[in-house]
């Protein structure tokens, strides 16, 4: 009996798989032909990770197991020695420093690590793209799709200058002018305010977008380096989050003094 069973619930799962491809909604457009980065017509949804993604594959990281088969290993990263350091000390302290847990919004590739998902919010007629998060510091992100060149004399931001174009059905975004307050991604890995990022958003299947991100800080590192992770569609709205409301952990949060909880009395983070 259970000889004639497998076959059985393969098959079913097989087919179960075939038809839910060919019923995936076409990937929407917007009324000037551009590929839509969001829901269809009636549907609603958000992008969110796909799991504890890395940029760089760490098989002893803690705070990150999802690495896709092309991403460089950890040790590939071409790391000046003193930024090494510095990323193998916040891999050991990350719960007790991560900018993150102190409500400082995170930006670029950890923007689409932090819980519960992003959403792009269109708007041609301005020349603008909104790019929003449910469990950030309830902020957003404007990218220029009408600018050629950043500003000069940019006053260094958690979220940089973004200019974006279309490559194609691909979304570029190119964003300088960061500030240090935040980690790029969620293991730490260190940036100055000379910090250059190239993402790149495509929809490869209606529920399914790949993000791709060229790091260049040559104070860092010693040359530019290139992750890669997936983002999946979930089907709900976002909500109202405010991190400063929600803070209910007591030891990578709050912090108790004489027990196991993070101090938060330093103003410098790590």
């Amino acid at each position: 009996m259970k000889i004639a069973f497998i076959p059985i619930a393969l098959l079913l799962a097989s087919t179960v798989s075939v038809l839910a491809q060919e019923n995936d909604p076409a990937i929407p457009r917007l009324a000037n032909g551009t590929i839509s980065l969001a829901p269809a017509e009636g549907d609603v949804g958000m992008w969110t990770p796909a799991g504890l993604v890395q940029l760089a594959a760490n098989p002893n990281a803690t705070n990150g197991l999802n690495s896709l088969p092309e991403n460089m290993d950890i040790d590939e990263v071409p790391f000046k020695p003193w930024a090494r350091a510095l990323y193998d000390y916040r891999q050991a302290n990350f719960e007790k420093d991560d900018p993150h847990t102190r409500c400082n919004p995170s930006s670029g590739p950890r923007q689409f690590m932090t819980p519960y998902g992003n959403e792009f919010v269109q708007l041609p007629e301005l020349g603008i793209i909104l790019l929003t998060d449910v469990g950030g510091a309830h902020s957003y992100r404007i990218i220029d799709m009408t600018a050629d060149s950043h500003p000069e004399d940019l006053v260094p931001s958690y979220f940089g200058h973004s200019i974006g174009r279309w490559e194609g059905d691909t979304l570029v975004v190119d964003t300088v002018g960061y500030n240090e307050k935040f980690w790029f991604n969620r293991e730490g890995a260190p940036h100055t305010e000379d910090m250059h990022l190239i993402e790149r958003f495509t929809r490869e299947a209606y529920r399914s977008m790949r993000y791709e991100v060229i790091i260049e800080d040559p104070g860092v590192y010693t040359e530019p380096w290139t992750g890669a992770f997936m983002l999946n569609w979930s089907p709900y709205e976002a909500w109202e989050y405010v991190c400063q409301d929600n803070n209910l952990s007591e030891s990578a949060m709050v912090g108790v003094e004489g027990e196991s909880g993070a101090s938060r009395t330093s103003r410098i983070v790590p």
